[in-house]
């Protein structure tokens, strides 16, 4: 910058021969960019007279710095002037005049750094922090080798983010997602690479269901964080929602092994269970809605949740059946006509599709308890030598000992006295005596 420096003179107009001179002394605004004169827009006498009035600027004689500029901002073509008479006006802190000068410039050449700085410094005496923001990144474009503009984005980026962060929570904990969602998006622009503000959009997106934001905003916080537990559960908690069970446990056990402070680890063997269950063929899944259940679908809940008492039954060789083979249960039938809780018939058939009755489920029942007393005989005993009478089955019968033995030990039950041998069994009712047995057994 070129300041002239002599004794004052007489003033600005009479500028005949040469400006009046100014006084010598510390510039009084040394923070100010000086707005230099494109080579496109420069004379001797034009230069001279802007550099003067800038000098007036410097010395303090604002009222003299303004009145020159205003003569050269005369000229529109003439933008330096303008951001001449802009700074003249950032001194009055008169903030609102100094932007509409800067941007007189800014009309003339869009880049012009020093009204760009000038109107960032006018938009920060207004407190408008986020157009500062814009505009000293668009100096900062313009000339990126200026390090003190650029430490000043970064602050302004960091405390653009701050304000948005406390909207978007204050909004967030309110229950105004909607705002909460805009907040963070906002401060997301101010700080892409920001693994926690993903992390807290990605929260506030699954509580709005909006599945995919939530995954986007959530992966990428993992992708800036891997060891973001809380981004790696909400992952799971959109894959559950998804039915995605097996993706949403392994999300969660991703989560407890990074910070299981939050109880992530507990949401691990239940999501497993959800996905071993939603992997099971739609006739198995159908079981606990149904009014009556097959053979087959009984043969599957045995062997699906007493595998471990089966494993403890004496087991016979392989039963030849010609109906099983291409039945969805065939592994579960075979594995508990092997151990003898439910039989083939003498034809070699399963008979996989016959309703299961009341009488089939208590001799399923027993053969089962049998095994169960393996472990405690003082009970099985109890249970074998137990004499309930029954309105509607006689000591004599054939299923007597069983249903005995079923209803002795609290698996079924038979209301007023009334068994219903040849009723059907309804999913929920097996699911039920399968869980009583489960728990005799433990």
């Amino acid at each position: 910058m070129v300041v002239v420096i002599a004794a004052l003179g007489a003033g600005c107009a009479a500028r005949a021969s040469a400006p009046p001179a100014v006084a010598p002394g510390a510039a009084r605004y040394p923070a100010f960019s000086f707005p230099d004169v494109p080579n496109a827009l420069s004379t001797p006498e034009r230069v001279e007279a802007h550099e003067h009035a800038w000098a007036w600027l410097q010395a303090g004689d604002l009222r003299r710095a303004e009145r020159e500029f205003r003569v050269l901002a005369a000229d529109a073509s003439f933008y330096p002037a303008a951001a001449g008479l802009g700074y003249v006006l950032l001194a009055r802190d008169d903030f609102g005049a100094a932007v509409a000068a800067f941007d007189r410039a800014l009309a003339a050449e869009a880049t012009y750094v020093p009204a760009l700085l000038g109107k960032g410094e006018a938009l920060l005496g207004q407190d408008e922090q986020a157009g500062a923001l814009e505009v000293f990144e668009r100096a900062l474009a313009a000339r990126p080798d200026m390090e003190s503009v650029r430490a000043r984005v970064d602050v302004l980026r960091f405390r653009a983010v701050q304000q948005q962060v406390a909207r978007a929570q204050l909004a967030a904990g309110e229950g105004r997602l909607d705002e909460a969602a805009a907040a963070y998006t906002r401060a997301i622009a101010a700080s892409p690479e920001s693994g926690f503000l993903h992390r807290e959009l990605a929260a506030v997106e699954e509580r709005r269901r909006n599945d995919t934001a939530a995954l986007t905003h959530a992966r990428r916080a993992i992708a800036l964080d891997a060891g973001d537990a809380a981004a790696h559960a909400i992952v799971g908690a959109v894959l559950e929602r998804r039915g995605d069970f097996a993706g949403a446990a392994e999300a969660f056990a991703t989560a407890a092994r990074l910070d299981d402070s939050a109880g992530y680890g507990a949401r691990v063997t239940e999501l497993r269970g959800k996905a071993e269950e939603a992997a099971l063929p739609e006739e198995y899944r159908a079981i606990p809605d149904a009014l009556t259940i097959t053979r087959g679908q009984f043969a599957a809940l045995i062997g699906r949740t007493l595998e471990p008492l089966l494993r403890e039954a004496p087991q016979r060789p392989p039963v030849v059946m010609t109906d099983v083979r291409e039945h969805w249960a065939d592994a579960w039938i075979q594995a508990v006509t092997r151990a003898r809780v439910l039989e083939a018939f003498p034809n070699h058939t399963f008979q996989p599709d016959a309703v299961v009755r009341r009488g089939d489920l208590a001799t399923a029942v027993s053969r089962l308890l049998t095994v169960v007393g393996q472990r405690r005989p003082d009970r099985a005993s109890a249970w074998r030598g137990a004499r309930p009478q029954f309105e509607d089955l006689a000591a004599g019968h054939l299923a007597y000992p069983a249903v005995a033995m079923a209803v002795a030990s609290g698996v079924l039950d038979a209301p007023g006295g009334y068994f219903g041998l040849t009723r059907p069994v309804t999913g929920q009712e097996a699911i039920d005596a399968l869980a009583r047995v489960r728990a005799l057994a433990r």
